[in-house]
């Protein structure tokens, strides 16, 4: 069952079918906020932030990560501030106990810069460096914003589409459409600009301004000339719509335009940290090691 508690909004409700949120701007909508820190102080401080700027509710603050992973159960929360160091269980174990994919948008405060690598491969949002940047701050909880709405319309499209699939063989909408075995492995022409629908404009982004692209739940993110732009596809539809000369898929929720790498670290044994020209880290998964070294030689 999925919780869709993260925002504070009045649901309406259709007899015998899923709860359906009426469409609203994100400007009037609180966010349920969690902080997690072992320093009391630490957490006085992200709270008179959040009241400063408005828009987010604080439903409970934890002074552990034990108590975190019980409070984030109970209250659902859209956005998680999150020390990571903390005695017994540190912001890493809060993860993992919770699990990754059932997290809210996580926020690192953090007073060690050398956890930033290692938390956004935690599935975190963002960090936050002690002490905290006002600047940076604001910054941060506007973009969490947007990424709490957006994942909250991603879940009522998930429901749309499940429903559908139960649906449509009772209506017998899908009678002679069949799928070709070989359709999603199929090499397509290269396009030049990707289309993305936002709201009450479409946008059309070059292909040459794209630094990276992520996936983001049933969506992909693509990283472009400074902003963000989520779409409905899949890494692998995405991956057959790019010139592979110019985009190598480096995990299996990434994919970076060869231009932009600056350099390679090693980042284990096997794996190296692929950062770009605007200093984001990305991870090289062993699995898709070879494709870059197609591109830059066997030194990997």
């Amino acid at each position: 069952m999925e919780h869709q508690g993260q925002l504070e909004r009045r649901r309406l409700t259709v007899p015998d079918a899923t709860p359906l949120q009426p469409p609203r701007s994100d400007a009037g909508v609180v966010i349920r906020a969690i902080i997690v820190d072992d320093e009391q102080l630490a957490r006085r401080g992200i709270r008179a932030r959040l009241e400063r700027a408005g828009g987010y509710h604080v439903v409970a603050e934890c002074a552990s990560g034990r108590e975190a992973v019980a409070a984030i159960r109970e209250h659902q929360p859209g956005v998680v501030f999150l020390d990571v160091q903390m005695p017994g269980i540190d912001g890493f174990g809060v993860i993992d106990e919770i699990g990754a994919e059932r997290m809210p948008v996580v926020i690192f405060v953090t007073a060690f810069d050398n956890h930033a690598l290692r938390a956004f491969e935690a599935h975190a949002f963002d960090y936050l460096l002690k002490p905290i940047d006002d600047v940076r701050f604001a910054t941060t909880i506007e973009r969490a914003r947007h990424r709490v709405v957006e994942r909250e319309e991603s879940g009522v499209a998930r429901r749309l589409a499940a429903l559908m699939n139960d649906i449509r063989p009772a209506l017998g909408t899908e009678q002679g459409i069949a799928r070709h075995p070989d359709a999603a492995d199929a090499v397509a022409t290269p396009v030049n600009r990707i289309i993305v629908r936002e709201r009450d404009r479409v946008l059309l982004i070059d292909v040459g301004d794209i630094d990276w692209i992520g996936a983001d739940g049933d969506y992909v993110r693509i990283h472009a000339s400074g902003r963000s732009h989520l779409i409905r596809d899949t890494m692998a539809a995405m991956e057959n719509r790019l010139d592979r000369g110019a985009f190598v898929r480096i995990h299996r929720s990434t994919i970076v335009n060869t231009s932009r790498i600056r350099e390679l670290r090693p980042y284990s044994s096997r794996e190296y940290a692929v950062i770009l020209r605007d200093g984001t880290r990305l991870r090289l998964s062993r699995r898709y090691r070879e494709r870059l070294r197609n591109n830059f030689g066997a030194f990997l």
